[in-house]
């Protein structure tokens, strides 16, 4: 182990052995981690290219205390760290000369470790997502309920899943947008996708889950075109997936919402969805040596 306490490594299974129990400690905290590790599980932990993923974790007196991640993307994703040992990680991925070009965590370790690495590196932190996590409570499904029904989405509605998918990409800055070709790389691939149709079969709106891990399960993403949007879809949909979630005995349903939003969130509210913290990412302007 480190003389400060973080143990790294680039072996998954390692990684998961000491971490497997302090992530499935806080599932709806760790929706994130939970679901992109199991990803890198799945698919392999250097599928984005040759190099590997970095792991982390901070071990005290035996116990996992935070963990973190660094994808080939070079993107930082980190639990809830105090600003001591935000700090602490930043002088010591600086001191090994690690590149990185941006952090996720929830919104006080995001800004706090943003704020080392521009200490310890000069790279300015420029923000570039926030967003807040809601996890359900008592599901109160939307009244009145708009006509239609939900449709679980097979082989058959593929080409519409994708221009559905390709077009929410778009609305919320996602790059690359996700094709055909590009599909079974993306990170829609390995959700589970619901439409709301109108009477006469036409998909209106999509939602989809994330696979159970921990009890946990996150809706994401949920969307509606622009033109069909103040007519209900989404709440409707959103609780028809959410029951379809605790059906198969989900314990924590969550998802993330625009803070700067008020629709979206007093929707999601209406039907359930109790706020729980804010999350944010930052980018960073220019970035320490690569170790070697």
């Amino acid at each position: 182990m480190r003389p400060d306490g973080w143990h790294l490594t680039e072996d998954l299974d390692d990684f998961l052995t000491r971490a497997g129990d302090f992530l499935r400690s806080r599932p709806a905290l760790h929706n994130t981690p939970l679901t992109a590790i199991e990803r890198l599980r799945t698919r392999g932990a250097d599928g984005h290219g040759a190099e590997a993923t970095v792991f982390g974790t901070l071990e005290a007196v035996g116990d996992v205390r935070a963990i973190f991640y660094r994808p080939p993307s070079h993107r930082l994703t980190l639990t809830a760290l105090s600003p001591e040992q935000a700090d602490t990680l930043a002088a010591h991925l600086a001191g090994l000369g690690y590149l990185l070009t941006g952090v996720l965590a929830d919104r006080d370790t995001a800004t706090a470790f943003a704020g080392a690495w521009q200490r310890h590196t000069g790279a300015a932190p420029v923000p570039s997502w926030r967003a807040r996590l809601h996890r359900l409570g008592t599901l109160t499904p939307p009244e009145p309920r708009p006509a239609g029904r939900g449709r679980v989405v097979g082989g058959e509605g593929r080409a519409q899943l994708i221009r559905f998918c390709r077009e929410f990409a778009a609305d919320v800055g996602e790059v690359p947008a996700v094709d055909a070709r590009t599909w079974a790389g993306s990170r829609f691939a390995d959700r589970h996708f619901t439409f709301w149709e109108t009477p006469d079969g036409t998909p209106v709106s999509m939602a989809a889950l994330t696979s159970m891990l921990a009890g946990m399960v996150r809706v994401d993403p949920v969307y509606t075109p622009a033109r069909l949007r103040g007519r209900g879809y989404a709440g409707a949909l959103t609780a028809e997936v959410s029951r379809a979630a605790l059906a198969e005995g989900a314990t924590d349903i969550v998802l993330f919402a625009d803070p700067a939003n008020p629709i979206s969130n007093a929707l999601y509210q209406r039907i359930g969805y109790v706020p729980v913290t804010d999350f944010a990412a930052y980018d960073f302007s220019r970035h320490a040596p690569e170790a070697g």
